[in-house]
């Protein structure tokens, strides 16, 4: 079976899915699964809407102890699939394609070989995780449940012991415009904010034993109209990887905004750090700095997070992952599923 996980790697690949634009990737998993003897269900993330979260089980019993999951959207650009010896290339490489399929394959091989039955695991993959998580956020609706959930992510092969959360804000200068000879008739929003951005730089936010420090990202930057009119607007667009104290860190966020008269804060989204579970012998483990869908997820759940291929490369012109990286996440995915089935 090992080919097979590398074929529906390359199929899924070929499929283009960036953010909001997940249904043809939707349709090839309900075709895949329906031919491979799933119930598939897909359920839209909001009432008309065209954007549908895939969840699959076996025969009728919609409710399972164990579910594997990974989100079916890319970011931007799509990128085709290129092979090069035994190294597969595309967007979706690894994040998340490889790991969704490999998740696939191992549950295939599991029920090959009699291990698990109707009722022991399900399949869901939703859309938007790359864009604050829609998806994830939608399956809170779908009346499902779990003893554990297996999240596919690219972890170098390592079962994530936490990860951090993650701050988005905006800061806005607001200034008045007027004739660049003449500065002192205006108020400059680039200054405003450039002053702002560089007492943020400066910040210091609390770090965390188990995942590192804090860090501050100015992700986008807009303002002005011309170099010879003092700008009435500008606005960056922020985040904070949130190590620790989240409470503590918006109020940072806050007050080194309230010090800057000419500037506005507006908070966009949020989520803590979250712990993982980690409880499988056998892996190595360690932190992630990026964010996931799992704090997206409520319940009661233990939440695991593991997969093949490197986030260092996912989002890049040149998104990759190795055949050898894909085949033991296969493996894994089986220990982890087991594991979930045998622990109660």
């Amino acid at each position: 079976m090992p080919e097979k996980v590398i074929s529906l790697l390359y199929d899924l690949i070929e499929v283009p899915s960036n953010s909001e634009y997940e249904q043809d990737v939707a349709v090839f998993l309900d075709n895949h699964l329906t031919a491979l003897g799933y119930t598939v269900e897909r359920i839209p993330i909001a009432q008309g809407s065209t954007r549908e979260n895939v969840y699959a089980y076996l025969g009728s019993q919609r409710k399972t102890r164990a579910c594997l999951s990974s989100h079916m959207d890319t970011v931007p650009p799509h990128i085709p699939l290129r092979v090069d010896g035994s190294t597969i290339y595309g967007r979706g490489a690894c994040d998340d394609k490889g790991p969704m399929a490999a998740q696939i394959c191992a549950l295939e091989e599991l029920r090959a070989e009699g291990k698990v039955k109707e009722g022991d695991v399900s399949l869901l993959f939703v859309v938007g995780e790359e864009k604050g998580g829609p998806g994830m956020l939608a399956a809170n609706n779908h009346d499902l449940s779990f003893e554990g959930v297996v999240f596919g992510e690219p972890t170098e092969g390592k079962l994530v012991v936490g990860h951090k959360g993650h701050l988005v804000f905006e800061l806005i200068g607001e200034g008045k415009a007027c004739h660049s000879g003449y500065p002192h008739h205006g108020t400059n929003a680039n200054i405003a904010l450039v002053e702002a951005l560089n007492d943020f730089l400066t910040t210091k936010f609390p770090d965390s034993s188990l995942l590192g420090p804090s860090t501050f990202n100015i992700g986008k930057l807009e303002g002005g109209v011309s170099y010879n009119i003092v700008p009435a607007a500008s606005k960056a667009l922020c985040a904070v990887r949130v190590a620790t104290d989240m409470p503590g860190i918006k109020k940072i966020v806050a007050d080194t905004a309230a010090k800057h008269p000419n500037i506005r804060l507006e908070f966009k989204f949020e989520y803590p750090e979250t712990l993982l579970d980690h409880d499988v012998e056998g892996f190595e483990t360690g932190p992630v700095s990026y964010g996931t869908d799992v704090p997206r997820f409520k319940g009661n759940h233990k939440k695991y997070l593991y997969g093949p291929g490197s986030i260092l490369v996912a989002h890049g012109e040149n998104e990759q992952i190795e055949m050898s990286e894909l085949l033991e996440g296969v493996k894994r995915y089986k220990t982890l599923t087991t594991h979930i089935l045998n622990s109660v």
